[in-house]
């Protein structure tokens, strides 16, 4: 999925080249924090430079500060052929046994207590208000309306300390904010002020949107992280319930949210595998996609549920002597959607790892919701194998003999119904197709649209919106140049509206152009958001922008980058808009700005609008 390409070459400033192709270490737990640095650091950091800190400074840094910047920070495409014991140990190593400062006391509301109502109108719990994944916020929840829309100002700013990329969902339940972050802290907030009830911190990055279930007389958050970990918390506190790996192959990386439905969480497993094998000498490759349901009242395992049925062997050896191994990828990258009514979760994957290519990849799934079997299949892209060994300026041995085209699912599939009654699944495709499926004749293609170009990091990305009459659908379309050391701002982006009924095309939005913004990129990759008579759609250019659902009219545009002077005394900036789109709850919409990857806009800001009185 978007992210695996060996082109960030953003990080070629700080010695990629080197630290990329080092050999892979001996077991992790016997390898040192200082033989790592020695090995894949010490050429660039015992010199330094304009944009290399030295050891020393590296020294006056805390652990957990280094450790994110290898994982979501400007090390992280050196990171990526490290294992996880190998990126801890290399922090351990450098960083002074101190923890992280505190918010200071003024950033936490006066008072602190949580009670959640079940009943209550205003929540939008986990990656979509209903587990459609339509994205679409009705006028009841939303409170906000296509007059208000134009008319949005900043009501408050958070700030995430330390870190370089904001990519985490709100979840908003009764007047109080659940949001995670890339340093691997949960906050509870007040919707209304942004003071802090309580915190919590988490083993890696959180990426997922957090979903909110009743447990006895309390709530359960249930939330994933990027290095495999799954966590329960008291919502009311913020206190650990349980935490546990459904997934233990070293690589998994979960970024799609749960779903909760009846007290069980089915959680998506998506992995770095893929970069892993930027390392020529990474046995690739075993990681399979999943669904694991879990109880969310112990987080034990209901059933778990593979895409690639058959488990990985060895199937060659390859030109350098080493062995290749497969079936491998398809992971999950986004949340399940429910339907009931088929008693079934609808699953979308990503492309194979390994030769040849399994027949559940890029692809959309039925799951039979009480015990995860297969019920049917309908894949888009046949043949598609692909690792960031098979770009084309470091192709390695690891690279699988279909080398692409990547064309993953990422985004979540949407189930709508026609104005004729008939049920559709629909799902937007790396390759810049839109998708629409018949869940009653095992997946049968209805129709298709093509709504971009498509490509490694193309075409519909992180999710589309959908009012029950159109489907909006965003693309990337982004373009990476050597020259420019980032993406294109000159390609990437736009906007469709689609007629569900049958894909016909109602409108198209060209993007706005980048002008001479450093970093930026017009392509649209973010996930979109819809209410009565408006779509939002953040952009890599930093921009927030609202468009008319009835001609694609751009209502209202609000540029994210710059600084705030945030609620909780972080300094705050603004940057590039990628994964997660707005929640919209209650006349409030809520955002995360800042993404660093791929040489976009950094950011560490959480954003709440309100209508100007």
């Amino acid at each position: 999925m978007i992210g695996r390409i060996s082109t960030f070459r953003v990080a070629a400033l700080l010695c990629a080249a080197i630290c990329t192709t080092a050999a892979v270490a001996a077991a992790a737990d016997s390898v040192t924090g200082e033989a790592q640095y020695r090995q894949r650091c010490a050429s660039c950091h015992d010199r330094g430079g304009e944009r290399i800190p030295p050891k020393d400074a590296l020294n006056g840094m805390t652990p957990a500060r280094i450790l994110r910047t290898l994982d979501m920070g400007a090390m992280m495409s050196i990171a990526y052929p490290m294992n996880r014991n190998e990126r801890e140990s290399v922090a351990a190593y450098l960083g002074k046994a101190t923890a992280d400062p505190a918010p200071p006391p003024e950033a936490f509301c006066k008072d602190r207590t949580i009670k959640l109502n079940d009943s209550a109108k205003f929540i939008w719990n986990g990656w979509s208000p209903k587990s459609d994944n339509a994205r679409y916020v009705p006028a009841e929840l939303a409170g906000l309306t296509l007059a208000q829309a134009g008319k949005l100002k900043l009501k408050w700013a958070f700030g995430f300390e330390g870190d370089v990329t904001a990519f985490s969902q709100p979840t908003v339940f009764d007047g109080h904010v659940f949001v995670g972050s890339a340093g691997g802290a949960i906050h509870a907030l007040r919707a209304d002020s942004g003071c802090i009830e309580w915190t919590f911190q988490a083993t890696g990055p959180v990426r997922t949107a957090i979903a909110i279930a009743p447990v006895g007389n309390q709530h359960a958050l249930v939330f994933s992280d990027l290095t495999g970990w799954v966590y329960s918390l008291e919502a009311e506190t913020g206190k650990l319930r349980w935490k546990k790996k459904v997934e233990e192959h070293e690589a998994t990386r979960l970024t799609g949210g749960a779903l909760i439905h009846d007290g069980i969480a089915y959680i998506p497993a998506a992995s770095w595998e893929e970069t892993r094998a930027l390392n020529p000498d990474y046995p690739c490759c075993t990681f399979r996609g999943s669904i694991t349901a879990v109880r969310v009242r112990d987080g034990s395992v209901v059933w778990k549920s593979y895409v690639i049925p058959a488990a990985p062997k060895q199937t060659r050896t390859r030109a350098d002597g080493k062995p290749a191994f497969g079936p491998s990828g398809a992971g999950v990258w986004s949340t399940p959607t429910l339907d009931l009514k088929r008693r079934l979760l609808y699953v979308t994957t990503g492309d194979s790892y390994s030769s040849p290519a399994a027949e559940t990849s890029d692809a959309i799934l039925a799951l039979d919701l009480r015990a995860g079997r297969i019920v049917w299949a309908r894949q888009t892209t046949p043949g598609d194998a692909w690792t960031s060994g098979c770009s084309a300026d470091s192709r390695n041995a690891s690279c699988p003999q279909e080398e692409g085209p990547d064309f993953d699912f990422g985004s979540s599939a949407i189930l709508v119904k026609t104005a004729q009654g008939r049920d559709l699944v629909l799902a937007g495709q790396k390759s810049g197709v839109v998708y629409a499926i018949d869940p009653d004749k095992k997946g049968e293609i209805v129709w298709q649209a093509r709504v971009g170009k498509g490509g490694t990091i193309g075409g519909v990305q992180w999710g589309m919106a959908s009012d029950g009459q159109n489907l909006y659908a965003s693309v990337s379309d982004a373009v990476f140049t050597k020259s420019l050391n980032g993406l294109d701002p000159n390609q990437g982006g736009g906007l469709t509206a689609l007629r569900i009924a049958d894909g016909s095309r109602i409108w198209h939005k060209d993007p706005a152009p980048c002008g001479d913004r450093a970093n930026c990129s017009p392509a649209q990759s973010a996930a979109l958001t819809a209410i009565p008579g408006v779509v939002f759609s953040p952009s890599m250019d930093g921009h927030l922008r609202a468009y008319s659902t009835e001609e694609g009219k751009i209502l209202w545009d609000f540029d994210t980058v710059r600084d705030y002077q945030s609620v909780n005394g972080v300094k705050a900036k603004g940057g590039s808009m990628d994964g997660p789109g707005p929640v919209i709850v209650n006349g409030m919409l809520f955002v995360n700005s800042g993404y660093s990857r791929f040489g976009g806009i950094r950011g560490n800001a959480l954003l709440a609008f309100a209508p100007a009185e």
